[in-house]
């Protein structure tokens, strides 16, 4: 399992990094992204914790946009005075914050004055997925000696930033594993979680997902109560588009848990489901 963890974090990796390209700015090798194309190009990325901000003009030219503090801890807004200059004072920088939305917005302004088939960068929409599933599971963190499937079923809701992170989303989950005569065991789960589409084609996708807090309402021959947990239980999946706002999703969760241990039973815990777009 510790090897499917490594290849999921080199696929994770591997995947982030078609997305952007490298310059050397000043002797310094950074990897940016380019959120705005046009006239005036806007280049950004968090690196060491920081987010750092660019502009390529149309000769490649790349400054960086700062706002940097005095020795009276004012800030001198520097980024405002480059903006000015290569722009000729045609935009006023008055409000601009050294922010993604509020570049963004110059950059728009900017660009669109010069071009008028320039096409404004989309703004940035939360979307959201809600789904229902199905499946079998030998719930593999719960001794199962007879290695016993139950029924399991479940709702998801799934929320994700189309534009500049399509490949990310979260979501909260609610399932249920259903008792078996020969398995007197029933849990039901809600749990918050982080998926990566390693694969984002416009008509499937493939994924690994990760929940990483859950409460679990357990029901045994001996106990019931509830629990909260930080399990970093991690799955895959794959949705297949079958109309404009419908999928059919299939997913093989629990497979491993790093604080959790499988006792013993090689994991199944397989679902069919259905999601559409809100």
């Amino acid at each position: 399992m510790k090897k499917l963890l490594l290849l999921l974090c080199i696929i994770f990796i591997s995947s982030s990094a078609i997305a952007q390209k490298t310059y050397t700015i000043n002797n310094e090798e950074l990897t940016l992204k380019t959120e705005v194309d046009g006239t005036l190009d806007l280049l950004w990325n968090t690196i060491d914790s920081q987010f750092r901000y660019f502009v390529k003009t149309t000769d490649n030219t790349i400054i960086e946009l700062v706002n940097t503090k005095d020795s009276n801890n004012k800030y001198q807004e520097e980024y405002k005075t480059v903006l000015n200059k290569i722009t000729n004072n045609n935009v006023s920088t008055q409000k601009v914050n050294l922010t993604l939305p509020s570049l963004r917005s110059f950059f728009d302004t900017y660009n669109a004055s010069q071009n008028a088939s320039y096409s404004q960068t989309e703004r940035t929409k939360i979307k959201t997925r809600i789904g229902v599933f199905g499946g079998i599971t030998n719930n593999p963190f719960v001794e199962n000696p007879d290695n016993t499937a139950s029924v399991l079923f479940g709702a998801e809701l799934e929320f994700f930033e189309s534009k500049t992170l399509p490949r990310h989303a979260g979501f909260i989950g609610i399932r249920h594993a259903a008792e078996h005569k020969d398995f007197e065991y029933a849990a039901t789960q809600i749990a918050l979680g982080y998926r990566y589409r390693f694969i984002n084609q416009s008509n499937f996708n493939i994924y690994a997902n990760v929940k990483f807090a859950t409460y679990t309402i357990t029901n045994t021959e001996n106990d019931s109560g509830g629990a909260f947990d930080a399990p970093f239980i991690f799955g895959l999946g794959s949705d297949i588009k079958i109309n404009e706002n419908g999928f059919i999703t299939f997913t093989y969760n629990e497979l491993f848990s790093i604080f959790i241990d499988n006792q013993g039973n090689f994991p199944i815990d397989f679902a069919v489901g259905y999601k559409m777009n809100l």
